[in-house]
């Protein structure tokens, strides 16, 4: 583990903390200019995620219409009514964004496996960056808002899905995540500068209770119109 992962574990809780925690439930607001661009506008404005923390098996409800929720695991996405009926499923659902463009409408389970496979890593970082299969390294830090953030690239293991396996954290002077940036295969390489706000202690996890992301341009300086998504915590509990 690199100095910098371990001040930024330390700062957020520690591992001891973390690795006592096996699952999460949030309640979460989810918007932004991304969902209309992609015919959703207002599909997850009000969600609720239940997800282990050390494994990626992640349930999102409501999906569609009430009563229904996604299971993502073991590599495959399943939408599935209250009862557990299983009404789709999708092996390898990155398969089904091949050929699209930033304009194709998303269907519920193209929505539903992207917002699933970001807030996992959302939530579970900077604890995951220490499961077997990452690789970090420190690298240029950013000055911004007056402040130096120092800059954590994490190479995810390809059985993770996340927005992309090369993804770079930058973490502020107390240590807590102030930029996370990335770009999206599934949007065929768009850049995404996520702010990490409004930290509170949740369980003894320190945890953004907002998330704003914008893209970026080639100085990875943030582009600031328009605001592509904004994730709002709205209760969270570990478990």
């Amino acid at each position: 583990m690199t100095s910098l992962l371990n001040e930024a574990v330390e700062a957020h809780g520690g591992l001891a903390r973390w690795n006592g925690i096996t699952g999460l439930e949030a309640e979460l607001s989810i918007t932004g200019a991304i969902w209309h661009v992609k015919s959703k506008p207002d599909f997850f404005k009000s969600v609720t995620l239940r997800a282990a923390t050390q494994k990626q098996h992640v349930v999102l409800s409501p999906v569609g219409a009430s009563g229904r929720h996604t299971v993502f695991q073991d590599d495959t996405l399943a939408l599935k009514t209250a009862a557990g009926e299983v009404l789709e499923r999708r092996k390898n659902p990155e398969s089904s964004y091949v050929d699209q463009t930033l304009q194709t409408p998303w269907d519920d389970l193209h929505g539903a496996f992207f917002a699933t496979s970001a807030l996992w890593t959302y939530f579970t970082a900077p604890f995951l960056y220490t499961y077997p299969g990452f690789r970090t390294e420190e690298v240029e830090p950013r000055h911004e808002n007056g402040e130096v953030w120092r800059g954590l690239q994490v190479t995810f293991p390809e059985h993770v899905r996340s927005h992309t396996r090369h993804q770079t954290s930058y973490f502020g002077p107390d240590g807590l995540l102030r930029r996370h940036d990335y770009t999206v295969d599934l949007l065929g390489g768009a850049t995404g500068a996520n702010y990490a706000l409004d930290f509170k202690d949740f369980d003894g996890i320190k945890v953004p209770t907002k998330r704003r992301i914008w893209a970026y341009d080639e100085n990875r300086d943030k582009v600031p119109e328009p605001l592509l998504v904004a994730v709002d915590v709205l209760s969270l509990r570990f478990t």
